[in-house]
Formats: C-alpha cells, structure tokens, sequence
C-alpha cells in the first residue's frame, strides 16, 4: 500500500486551492448577479473537488510498513531549526540528542493532539450552520463534506498520537473548557465562526506548509500526516475565504466595523491557544519561563513568524473592506501586522 506522500505528491501549496482562491475577484464593477453566480460556481466546484480527490488516512497511509515504524531514539524527531519556533530556539539546540528527540515527539503529537481538537470544534459548528440553511443552499453540500474530511482528520491525528506513545494533552485548558461553547456561533455569529476557522486552520497550515517546503528531515510517519492534512486542508480554506468574501460587503457600515476588529482579535487569540505548547510542555522538560516568553513571541524571529502565519488572512482583510483607520494599527498592536500576501499560500520567504 502506497503511503500519503506517494499518492498525494508534492505539498507547497495546492494549486487546486490557488486557482478556487483567486477565482473571484470582487472589485467594484462586478454586478450583484455575476458575484452570486461566481460564488455558486466556486461552491459546486469544491464539492466536486470533495468527491474526485479525497483521501482515507487509513488506505492512504500504511501505517504499518517498516519505514512507518515510531521508535524512541530516531533523530527524524528533533525539531527544525529552520522551521519550528521551539527548534531554532538555542536553549533546546544546547540539549543532549536524545532530549531533543523527546521534546520533538512530544511536540509533535501534541500539535497533532491540538489540530484533533480544533477539527472536533470545527465539525460541530459546520454542523449547527449547516442545520439552520434552507432548501437549496449549496453550502449544505460543501460542509458537510467538508465535516465527512475533517472527521478523517482527527482519525489520523488520534492514529498518529497513539503510535508516538505520548500521552499529550493538546491545546491549553482554558481552550479546552471553552470548546463546547464554541461552535454555537456558527448559528448566532456566523461571521465570526468562521473567523475562529480561520483563526485555527491557518497557523497550522501555515507551520505544515513550511516544514514541507523546507525538505525538513521529518518523519515518514509525520510526513505523511502532513501532507494528506494540508492536501484537504486548501478546500476548506478556500471555502472559509470566498464566504467571507461574500457575506461581509453585504452587511450594514457598523457591523462591518465591528468585525474589522474582531478578525485581528480573533486571529491572535486562537494562534496562541494552538501554536504555544500547554503548561505540562513547560513543566515536563523544565523549559524556563524566559525561554518559553522569548519564543512565543518577543524574540525577532518570533515575531516574524507570526506576522507571517495571517498574511493570507491580511489579504482577505483587504478584499471583504475590513482594514480601515481602526482596525490596522489593531494588527499592528497585536503583532501580527505586516503586508497582505499577492496570493493564497505564499511561501513565508517572500511574505517577511
């Protein structure tokens, strides 16, 4: 059986989902009428995209195949030093090999652990929006096959937690407690959710895309996770972008206002709660608060980094007129300011 990597190909960015990005393009002389067609087009376009190339994580992944196999002394599992924040950091660069080992398959799984949890968040919520569409609404289709993918998800994410044998707990507490609360904005909010899936989808995108340009020498295993996840990942994306795109110029000049400033709010409030590491990270490998501060986020390469994980999301700012006098220096405030990315998925490199 052919692992992820084999049948999906290559991952630095999905031309699929370029192409459905930059599909609309909303500018002033777009009629009403031609906006709603394009719109449904690009809806009809994902679920097919949905049934033609769709993948299972346990027909698309041998899990079992020796080069497969999760053992503790690998130094696959030391974290790029290129790529990952914890990993360029020098405190764990100074580490003995086999902490370094440790603290990344520890790291690992528990990214997995944390993506699981946004993805079960995420699924509830598709599903209380969907619930409330009348007849004849193409999103129906597109989100729920886009629940159907992301359940598939979280099976691969739970398969490649247990394997590692890390008893990790994911995403911090508060994040935790909060979860069951989240997915009713999907119905009373629904702007806002789908800021929230933005908010979650994108740094995790984002971290994935850039350990596959980079050729880091993952983990076959983590690999593989990878790029199935991020091959998926580019429709739902472009589905939370082009209803954005949608929905937000219609509504009233004090609502658009309002979400202006909940986008760059939300934004990094749910980058912190699944990009940095829970408290047990800290007190398993006796990592120092000063360390654990530098990293997330007061050194330059911190910073930078998380500047660079919403440029695609700056981007959408732009486009659904949610940057304004206000909102910007907001971004800036926030650290996460910076220039829109041209396009969907352009590489960190060019984004600086």
């Amino acid at each position: 059986m052919a692992t992820a990597i084999a049948r999906i190909g290559p991952v630095g960015g999905s031309q699929e989902g370029a192409q459905m990005t930059t599909a609309l393009k909303y500018t002033p002389e777009h009629t009403k009428a031609g906006a709603d067609d394009d719109y449904r087009q690009v809806l009809d376009d994902l679920s097919t995209a949905s049934v033609q190339r769709n993948f299972d994580p346990y027909l698309d992944i041998d899990w079992d195949a020796p080069e497969m196999a999760i053992v503790v002394d690998d130094p696959r599992w030391i974290l790029d030093r290129e790529v990952d924040p914890v990993g360029r950091h020098p405190w764990y660069q100074q580490l003995p090999v086999d902490k370094q080992i440790e603290i990344g398959m520890w790291r690992q799984a528990n990214v997995a652990k944390v993506g699981l949890q946004f993805e079960s968040i995420l699924i509830r919520g598709l599903m209380q929006y969907s619930f409330k569409l009348p007849n004849g609404a193409k999103e129906f289709r597109y989100t729920t096959h886009e629940s159907k993918e992301e359940c598939n998800h979280t099976l691969m994410f739970q398969e490649f937690v247990n394997r590692t044998g890390m008893d990790v707990p994911g995403a911090k507490v508060g994040y935790r407690v909060v979860s069951p609360l989240i997915p009713l904005a999907a119905t009373v909010f629904p702007s806002v959710f789908f800021f929230g899936v933005l908010g979650g989808e994108e740094p995790i995108d984002h971290i994935q895309k850039d350990f596959l340009r980079s050729r880091a020498n993952l983990h076959p295993t983590m690999a593989a996770v990878m790029q199935l996840h991020v091959a998926e990942e580019a429709r739902h994306i472009s589905f939370a972008h082009h209803l954005l795109r949608e929905t937000i110029p219609r509504k009233g000049r004090v609502q658009r206002f309002l979400l202006s400033l909940m986008l760059p709010l939300t934004m990094r409030i749910l980058c912190g709660a699944i990009v940095v590491p829970p408290r047990t990270f800290r007190k398993r490998f006796a990592v120092p608060d000063e360390v654990i501060r530098d990293i997330f986020w007061r050194s330059p390469e911190s910073k930078l980094f998380l500047r660079n994980v919403f440029g695609d999301v700056r981007m959408l700012g732009e486009q659904c007129g949610l940057m304004n006098p206000v909102s910007r220096p907001l971004w800036r405030v926030l650290g996460i300011g910076g220039r829109p990315s041209r396009y969907r998925s352009e590489p960190t490199y060019t984004a600086a």
